[in-house]
């Protein structure tokens, strides 16, 4: 089938468009270059340099007709919303808006949504938290996540056009710039790497930092593939419903690292900073949806995971 993937050019969404790629489908991405790259696209897809606010966008759907258009393009950050609520509703709501009328104009027969299980639930009393937890989105980039998801409904009811969402965890891998709050693995192993000491932002009564679901981009890929055909109408949480504070993911990069090259004991041990406007003190993902609906399960663990990654960054490309 044919699928336009916006924000293809992107840390997430070029490991998607290569892995719909080599399953064979045919690939159009749409990106303005804003976070993503070049260098990331992947050369047997049509790339469209391009805003998802942009009214060009209809121009692109009418000309290339997508069966399916998996939109990842988003204002990723969350004290960028925070700071900037007008630019991240701008992107992340009227921006997939404007996809979605493209979509239901040009016949477009489903939407792959990806929004974040990492924020919409907020500080959630279950933990980890599934899928039927009432949303309480703490930021604006959270509520932006949660009101697009209710658009598909609409647009589900209204005009057919199917859909299914996935609600990301930390995600982290090839690719990832260390920019928001999901770069975290970046930041962490480009400062280690350059010899820059490094920071574990925390709550006061949580030393250790704050706690995420990190989930290795492959496994990612792998979910929106199972997505093309599966979990109509669904949301499912994608990630490993394993905790990890911020301090152990630390340490266990600077191991890493320390089997590959001596790092000093001033490395080893990172500053304390405080929380930034927006954090959550917790966050973790039940799994079990994934896996009974998309037949998906996450592969790779975080130390393998970690270890990929900080080959690639190494130049260590597989």
């Amino acid at each position: 089938m044919k699928i336009l993937v916006t924000g293809g050019a992107g840390f997430i969404g070029s490991n998607v468009a290569d892995a719909y790629i080599e399953a064979g489908h045919e690939v159009v991405i749409l990106d303005n270059l804003f976070t993503g790259r070049r260098e990331n696209l992947n050369p047997r897809a049509r790339f469209y340099l391009m805003d998802v606010r942009s009214p060009e966008v209809g121009k692109v759907f009418e000309h290339e007709r997508p069966d399916v258009v998996s939109h990842h393009a988003a204002q990723m950050s969350v004290p960028a919303s925070v700071e900037d609520p007008l630019f991240d509703a701008d992107v992340n709501v009227r921006g997939f808006l404007n996809v979605l009328e493209a979509a239901r104009r040009n016949g477009t027969k489903k939407a792959v949504f990806i929004s974040s299980g990492g924020a919409v639930y907020g500080e959630a009393a279950e933990y980890p938290t599934g899928e039927d937890y009432p949303p309480r989105p703490a930021s604006p980039y959270a509520i932006t996540k949660l009101v697009s998801e209710k658009y598909l409904d609409f647009y589900r009811n209204q005009y057919g056009l199917d859909y299914t969402v996935l609600r990301y965890a930390n995600i982290y891998g090839p690719r990832q710039v260390p920019h928001g709050e999901a770069g975290v693995v970046a930041i962490f192993m480009d400062r280690l790497i350059s010899g820059l000491p490094c920071t574990v932002n925390a709550y006061q009564d949580e030393p250790r930092g704050m706690t995420r679901d990190y989930c290795f981009v492959s496994d990612v890929a792998r979910a929106n593939l199972l997505a093309l055909e599966k979990g109509s109408g669904g949301i499912y949480n994608i990630g490993t419903g394993v905790p990890t504070h911020t301090l152990d993911l630390f340490n266990g990069i600077a191991s890493a690292l320390g089997r590959i090259r001596p790092l000093s004991e001033a490395l080893k041990d990172p500053a304390r900073g405080e929380a930034r406007p927006g954090d959550l003190k917790r966050s973790c993902l039940r799994i079990g949806k994934a896996k009974e609906g998309l037949g998906w399960g996450p592969f790779v663990g975080l130390e393998d995971g970690l270890r990929l990654t900080l080959d690639w960054r190494l130049g260590k490309r597989p």
